[in-house]
């Protein structure tokens, strides 16, 4: 291993080792990626004494580079050469039932490693002079990774309940790196499922958004499911899982369904609340299921009421509110109106309204229909996509003739109440809303003077007088 510590830094702390006769190594999630050929910048390095005395001899030996202190976990971290290195002393855990807070004491190395999460982040490499860039394996790190295995190295049932975040970060690195979970390992994951109770929910949604931004996301949430913790802190997307049956009608199973459409986004963006807008465009179908006779099931108004569940969704799972909620909240809300139009003759005032009202989001909107669209069928899949190309020309060409997106009518308030001398009233807003309404119906052009003498006309129906006329 010795040929891979490529970075100076290892240089300098086998350096400040040797002169402060203590030992160190380099561990955990760098030696990892190390061995699966993964470039990484975070270097977490364990000595046996104290962690904080090293980092202040690297800082030195650094050209006195700064080093942040964090006395109350014993550790500092400093930046070298477009790293980040983190140096704590080697510690021994013990856990109570109802915190996954341990009592730290110092340890060894081999205590330091019995405490890992896995195997696979058990592994360290020397940084001491007699043994520099050995790997020290003992739980058999190196096989498990050559065998794409997630295990702990300790007891499964006492790793999950001494620390529960264990139950997250192993479904995490299962659905990232597309590991097998060991047997013995998956079931005291779902024996343990209900000490998650005691994380945090802002740790566990941290945990989920790296699902949320695996290659395939769906590995994760299928682990999550099936090991009961999404029931534990996601239940309204359980509450998707299932087909029902009835006179020989029955549905989709929505939450396979919701795991292909964020499949299909996941291939083709980043973006991860337009991922969180594919989790969740169904949330609402299981409050709104009906059996109506002569049709079979129905979800009527499933956007709506899926829109309006989302600002407790978000607050429960600690996500943030703002800009990125109103985004996935749009797309939900909206996610069946390109739909429509690819199954039915496209109007241009259907397509200046879908504008309208998705504004800069529009494209996004447009790459979330296209990932709903799901069929046994290929013919039907044929048409949806044909369609939907009609659709997404329909939307360049009224864009670039009618300038509708994010766009606001010609005529402002100000304007109506100044021409017709009124104070702020329900009128106004009327006068407004009948020019908006007259321009997304294609009856004038999104143009002032149109606009104006659209205004002007009306206004002589609702009986009102321009106060500039009569001066």
């Amino acid at each position: 291993m010795k040929a891979f510590l490529t970075h100076p830094v290892f240089e300098l702390i086998s350096e400040a080792a040797f002169e402060m006769n203590i030992e160190a190594f380099v561990v955990g999630g760098f030696v990892r990626d190390l061995l699966l050929g993964h470039p990484s910048k975070d270097i977490d390095v364990v000595v046996v004494g104290s962690g904080m005395d090293v980092a202040q001899a690297i800082g030195k030996k650094a050209g006195n580079t700064k080093v942040k202190y964090f006395k109350n976990f014993g550790t500092a971290m400093l930046r070298y050469k477009d790293c980040e290195i983190e140096f704590v002393g080697a510690r021994r855990e013990s856990y109570r039932f109802d915190s996954r807070k341990p009592v730290v004491e110092n340890g060894t190395l081999e205590d330091d490693q019995k405490r890992r999460d896995f195997t696979i982040n058990a592994m360290s490499i020397s940084l001491n002079k007699d043994s520099y860039g050995n790997l020290i394996d003992p739980f058999n790190g190196e096989e498990d990774l050559k065998n794409r295995i997630i295990r702990t190295p300790l007891n499964p049932d006492i790793t999950y309940s001494d620390d529960p975040l264990r139950m997250m970060r192993a479904i995490r690195f299962a659905a990232t790196l597309e590991f097998r979970i060991e047997d013995a390992s998956f079931v005291a994951i779902s024996r343990n499922a209900h000490r998650l109770k005691i994380v945090s929910q802002e740790r566990i949604t941290d945990e989920l958004n790296k699902i949320v931004m695996a290659h395939t996301p769906s590995l994760g949430f299928k682990l999550l499911f099936t090991t009961g913790l999404l029931s534990v802190f996601f239940p309204e997307m359980v509450a998707l899982q299932g087909a029902e049956f009835k006179e020989g009608k029955g549905h989709k199973d929505n939450f396979y369904h919701t795991l292909i459409v964020l499949d299909n986004i996941a291939a083709k963006s980043g973006n991860l609340w337009l991922r969180w807008a594919a989790i969740l465009h169904d949330i609402g179908k299981p409050r709104t299921k009906k059996w109506v006779n002569e049709i079979g099931w129905t979800f009527h108004a499933h956007d709506f009421v899926g829109a309006k569940m989302l600002p407790g969704i978000f607050k429960r799972l600690k996500l943030p509110t703002g800009y990125k909620l109103k985004y996935v909240q749009k797309l939900v809300a909206l996610h069946l109106r390109p739909i429509v139009l690819s199954e039915e003759i496209v109007t241009d005032s259907a397509v200046r309204r879908l504008l309208f009202d998705a504004g800069d989001e529009v494209d996004d909107l447009m790459q979330l229909c296209e990932a709903d669209m799901s069929s046994k069928i290929p013919e039907k899949i044929r048409r949806y996509k044909k369609n939907f190309e009609v659709v997404r020309q329909k939307l360049i060409e009224i864009e670039e003739k009618d300038r509708l997106r994010n766009w606001q009518p010609p005529i402002s308030g100000e304007v109506i109440m100044e021409t017709f001398n009124l104070k702020p009233c329900r009128m106004v807003g009327d006068i407004k809303k009948a020019i908006r309404e007259a321009i997304l119906e294609g009856e004038i052009g999104n143009d002032y003077d149109e606009a104006y003498g659209f205004m002007l006309k009306i206004s002589k129906e609702m009986g009102l007088k321009s106060a500039k006329i009569d001066e």
